[in-house]
C-alpha cells in the first residue's frame, strides 16, 4: 500500500512546479503557516537522529560527486543547494546538533528544546526508532515522537519526518515503528520521507545484508541496502555517490540521501517563499 505513496512523493518535485492546489501535497498549507512563525535564518537544516544520521555518509557528501542522477534529481539538488546554508551539509553534527549514535526518541524528547534554542532551524529532518526497537515500547515511541514534532512546529520549524530502515530479524517490528511515524506525520499534516518503504520497494526480498548470501562482504561494502550488521544502511564503494537506478538499489546511504533530498526540495518549493 505504501509503494504508490512513495512513488508519488519522489515524483512530486519534478512534476508539481506550478501552484496547483489540487496537485500539491496536503501538508503545504499547514507548513506555510508553520513557516510564517519562523524567526531564524533561512536555509538552516537540522538533522535530528541517531548513528544513521550523525554519520557523514548521510547528507555530507551530496554536494560532491553525484553520478547517474536523472534530470528531476538534478533539479532537486539545485533547489536544495541553492537554499540550504553550506554549514548544514557537514558541520551541524554531534549531540549539540541533535544527532548521536545509540540514541532513542527519549533523548530527543529530553533535548529538543535545547537544540531548537541553539540552532533555531528552518527545517528539521527527524529520524529516530532503530535503537528504540530494543529499548522503547511502541506506545512510548509514538507519544514522544509526537512531542518532539510538536516542539519543532511550535518553534516555527518545518519537520520532515523520516521512517526507519528495516532491521535484520526485526522486520515486522520495524514496520510497526515506521507505521507509527506515518501516523504522526498524517496527524500533524507534515512531510513524510518514507525511507523504509523506499528500501523495501527497491529490495523487497534481499535488502538484508546480514543474510547468508552476503556473508563474504565486509560491513558497509555489501551490495544491498542494509549493511552486514543488519542495522545501518550500506555504503559500498562500488556505488559511492551513485544516484542511478542501480546505485539506489545497492547503496543504503545514497538512497537515504536521495529520498531526503527529494522531500526537502518539495518543502523548499512549496512551503517557503522565494528568496528576495
Amino acid at each position: 500500500m505504501y509503494r504508490c505513496a512513495v512513488l508519488a512523493l519522489l515524483a512530486l518535485p519534478a512534476l508539481a512546479r506550478a501552484e496547483d492546489k489540487d496537485k500539491l501535497p496536503e501538508w503545504v498549507e499547514p507548513m506555510r503557516k508553520v513557516h510564517s512563525k519562523f524567526t531564524g535564518t533561512r536555509g538552516t537544516l537540522a538533522l535530528f537522529g541517531d548513528s544513521i544520521t550523525v554519520s557523514l555518509a548521510f547528507w555530507a557528501g551530496l554536494p560532491g560527486e553525484r553520478k547517474g542522477m536523472d534530470d528531476a534529481a538534478k533539479a532537486d539538488f539545485e533547489t536544495v543547494n541553492g537554499h540550504q546554508k553550506k554549514e548544514c551539509w557537514r558541520t551541524w553534527r554531534g549531540p549539540a546538533y541533535g544527532n548521536e549514535g545509540r540514541m532513542t526518541i527519549r533523548w530527543a524528547d529530553e533535548n529538543v528544546e535545547k537544540w531548537l534554542k541553539k540552532l533555531n532551524p528552518e527545517t528539521a529532518v527527524v529520524m529516530f526508532g532503530t535503537n528504540d526497537l530494543t529499548s522503547v515500547p511502541l506506545q512510548e515511541y509514538e507519544k514522544k515522537l509526537r512531542a518532539v514534532v510538536k516542539k519543532c512546529l511550535d518553534n516555527g520549524t518545518v519537520v520532515i519526518l523520516t521512517t526507519i530502515p528495516p532491521r535484520s530479524g526485526m522486520l515486522d517490528k520495524s514496520k510497526k515503528y515506521a507505521e507509527a511515524a506515518r501516523k504522526v506525520a498524517k496527524d500533524f499534516t507534515i512531510p513524510l520521507c518514507d525511507y523504509q518503504a523506499a528500501v523495501l520497494e527497491r529490495r523487497p526480498d534481499d535488502w538484508d545484508g546480514a543474510a547468508k548470501q552476503f556473508k563474504k562482504y565486509s560491513t558497509y561494502e555489501v551490495p544491498t541496502l542494509i549493511s552486514t550488521d543488519g542495522v545501518h544502511p550500506s555504503n559500498p564503494s562500488k556505488y559511492a555517490n551513485d544516484y542511478s537506478a542501480e546505485g539506489l538499489k545497492c547503496n543504503g546511504f545514497v538512497l537515504r540521501n536521495y529520498v531526503t533530498m527529494t522531500s526537502y526540495a518539495a518543502v523548499i518549493r512549496h512551503a517557503y517563499r522565494p528568496k528576495k
